[in-house]
């Protein structure tokens, strides 16, 4: 039988795609500004219940435009709910994402659980078949990504360990007694902690996650000045949190480039490192 070398060529091609870290680009939207991407995006969106399955039940937040989006989960801090979360995770949405924030099986769930929990939500929100997000969610394992706050920050580095299909995390203000992230691959992860945290001080946390991330990850720390442990919930708009949650998750899921100049060192961090960037 005589293969073609045109069937061979898109064989390789489809081979380097499916072997590759990234996907396709998924453009959408107008280009960002420095001021727009510090407010919310260009898309109206929705939200419905899920129930928990291995998880406290979740808020889907997802963009009205018909489209297939990727997908978020964002997990809250030890004795918090999703209404800590509430406004950066609607903020993450609008810019064209699904967006998922949870309750844990219980208010004191240490971070190894929530990255459990968490890796339960992707599953649950990857299964929608009703409601606003129906058809909305990408299903693709690249496009798929973790976020949270505290200890839900600890839970977003332990689903990045855990589950190596998952190219990108944001943690924010992360508590986690493990600190063995290093082993993460071709995973993309970024930390943002403030300056005066008493409750996860960033000498203790933020700081020692991010050294022990591999450089050959791409990868992010911002240390946010004058900021205690509680700024993923006030979350003003001067604050650079969430900008690089959004910017983070548009190049590393979406592969839209024209976020990636915003993932530099920003007015509002006191401090800030990046590897391969």
């Amino acid at each position: 039988m005589m293969i073609s070398k045109r069937f061979v060529l898109s064989c390789g091609v489809l081979a380097f795609a499916a072997l590759s870290g990234f996907a396709q680009a998924q453009v959408v939207g107008p280009a960002p500004t420095a001021t727009s991407i510090r407010q919310d995006g260009p898309f109206a969106i929705s939200s419905q219940t899920v129930a928990g399955q291995g998880f406290g039940g979740a808020t889907v937040y997802s963009p009205n435009t018909i489209g297939q989006y990727p997908y978020i989960v964002f997990c809250p801090g030890f004795t918090a709910r999703q209404n800590s979360i509430t406004t950066m995770a609607r903020r993450l949405a609008t810019w064209g994402f699904v967006v998922a924030t949870i309750d844990t099986n219980s208010v004191f769930d240490f971070p190894d659980s929530r990255g459990t929990q968490m890796a339960a939500a992707l599953r649950a929100v990857a299964a929608i078949t009703t409601g606003p997000a129906a058809g909305k969610v990408n299903r693709a394992a690249n496009k798929r990504g973790v976020t949270g706050h505290s200890m839900g920050g600890g839970g977003t580095l332990n689903a990045l360990q855990n589950d190596r299909t998952l190219l990108a995390g944001f943690g924010f203000a992360p508590f986690n007694v493990d600190t063995n992230f290093g082993a993460l691959v071709n995973q993309a992860a970024a930390i943002a902690g403030g300056q005066n945290d008493n409750v996860a001080p960033t000498a203790q946390h933020a700081t020692p996650f991010f050294n022990v991330i591999s450089p050959d990850n791409p990868s992010l720390l911002c240390i946010e000045a004058a900021e205690d442990h509680f700024f993923v919930s006030e979350n003003p708009p001067d604050q650079p949190s969430s900008l690089y949650q959004i910017a983070w998750f548009k190049v590393f899921l979406a592969n839209d480039e024209r976020f990636r100049p915003f993932l530099v060192n920003q007015t509002g961090c006191s401090s800030f490192r990046s590897a391969r960037l």
